[in-house]
Parts: structure tokens; sequence; C-alpha cells
């Protein structure tokens, strides 16, 4: 993807508090990645490269990535791991899955396996602790398999801290029963185009879409299928940082753009500190 349609690369700096959080963890940096979409089309090498020498700039304690490595065929997979490899050499890092790393067959198990393979675990419904007991690093199941569930929460005591990683942000209407410090997810890109005054244009197009025919909704058009609209409910979560009952969740712009490109709405690398 050209850097016109895409614009430069930006970093989101934010500080986060978190209840419970032990003195030795204030100060902890979190660094998240979203949707790479690496397929040759949406995501320039150029980009890519600039988003790993990045990373190390920002001092993470922990790199997380939200899900949709790729976008169709997995084999992808193998060129992406070789470019995130420094990544996960110099800090801890892990990942959740997001649709597309379900969606062809066999890619669930060959993206698993090529991220495992540069040392970096993919939670499924399962917790982790990279920075020690009295912080929980929960990874979920990507919201449209049949795996999803968040009653892996109830495996944590009600007064730990944690973090959960889940890729689409509607999964933070599920949530609402569990106590969520933070969640981490992607999947939206932002909503790509985002009008001064007005916000994500995605919000306010489906939201104009559902007062269309049936059959023009029906009709398979891009932006005006069902396909499309069904990718997200809670367009207003689409990016940035949100309060969604007693939780937070945090939605990244991710690094892949679709056609017809970004306008006003970068791609993002997040660097969260936790206070």
């Amino acid at each position: 993807m050209r850097p016109l349609f895409s614009g430069p690369l930006t970093v989101e700096s934010l500080e986060i508090p978190i209840q419970d959080l032990p003195p030795k963890l204030k100060g902890t940096v979190i660094v998240q990645l979203s949707d790479f979409h690496y397929d040759g089309q949406r995501l320039s090498e150029q980009m890519l490269a600039e988003a790993v020498a990045t990373i190390p700039t920002l001092n993470p304690d922990l790199v997380v990535f939200t899900g949709d490595f790729i976008t169709h065929e997995p084999d992808p997979i193998h060129q992406l791991v070789a470019r995130l490899t420094p990544i996960a050499q110099a800090c801890p890092t892990y990942a959740v899955l997001g649709n597309h790393d379900n969606y062809w067959p066999t890619a669930r198990p060959t993206v698993t396996a090529a991220l495992t393979s540069i040392n970096i675990p993919v939670l499924w419904n399962q917790i982790a602790y990279p920075l020690g007991s009295d912080l929980a690093l929960v990874g979920l199941a990507d919201y449209y398999h049949q795996d999803f569930t968040p009653k892996v929460l109830d495996q944590l005591p009600p007064d730990l801290a944690r973090i959960v990683l889940s890729h689409n942000p509607d999964t933070a209407e599920h949530l609402l029963p569990w106590r969520v410090d933070l969640q981490l997810s992607g999947h939206t890109h932002g909503g790509q185009i985002i009008i001064p005054g007005l916000g994500n244009m995605a919000y306010h197009w489906f939201n104009l879409r559902r007062r269309l025919p049936r059959a023009l909704r029906n009709s398979g058009l891009p932006y005006v299928s069902n396909r499309c609209a069904s990718a997200v409910t809670h367009w207003e979560w689409a990016m940035g940082l949100h309060q969604v009952g007693q939780n937070t969740l945090y939605v990244n712009r991710g690094l892949g753009t679709y056609a017809p490109g970004r306008l006003f709405c970068n791609p993002e690398i997040t660097a969260i500190t936790l206070v």
C-alpha cells in the first residue's frame, strides 16, 4: 500500500491507571501493534520496517500483537515472522489471533506455529504472566470463532490486575460481567476515514446503511453489503480509548490498509504506560 493511501506511521502514547497494580509494575510500558494484513498489498515493507525499528525506541517491557497477521492465504506469515523476530528476541512478546488468521483452511495452526517458532506465544482463551504473578495477561479466541468465551476470566481472583487481548472490540460488550482493567483490541483499522469535526465515517455510514432498502443492503456492493456491515457492531469504538461500563477499552488503528485507503487515520503503534 503506497504511503499516499495510508499516511505516515504514528505512535500514540498514553497512561492507563490499573487498579491493584503493584508498585514494582508502575511505569511498565506495553507496546501494541495490530492488523498487519501482511499479503504484499495492504502493508508496505517500508512501513513494516519502520514499525519494527520504532519499537525499541519506546523501551517496552512487553509487546502485544492483537491479530490479523495475514489476510487470506497463510503462507505470508513465514515472511512476516522473519521480520518480527528482532522484536521477539528483544522483549517478551505475546499475541492473539484475528478473524483473518482463522478464515483460510489451515490458517490458524500455520499462523500459530510460525509465531511460536520465534518465541511469541499465541494465547487462545489462555492466561499468561509475562510480568510476574501480580498482573495477568489474558488472550481470548477470536470473537467469530466457536471457541470464544470470556469465562477464562473466572480463573482469576477478583483482586488481581488483568489486561485482556481480544482482536474485535465488540467483545467489550460481552466482557461487561467481568473485571477488565484494560482491553486491547484492533480489527476496525480506526474506520480508516476520519473527517475532522465528524469523526470516523464508518460509524456514520453504517448508521445510514440501516435505512437503505433491504435489496440494496443485500446487493453485495462494497461498504453496503451485510458482510461489510457485520465487521463490527460498535463502530463508535473504532479507535482510541473508551470506557465500557466499569472496564477500559483501547482500540489500535492497525498497520495494514484496505482500499480506498486512510484519511486522517494513520497506521498506529500504541505505547501504553501503566500507572
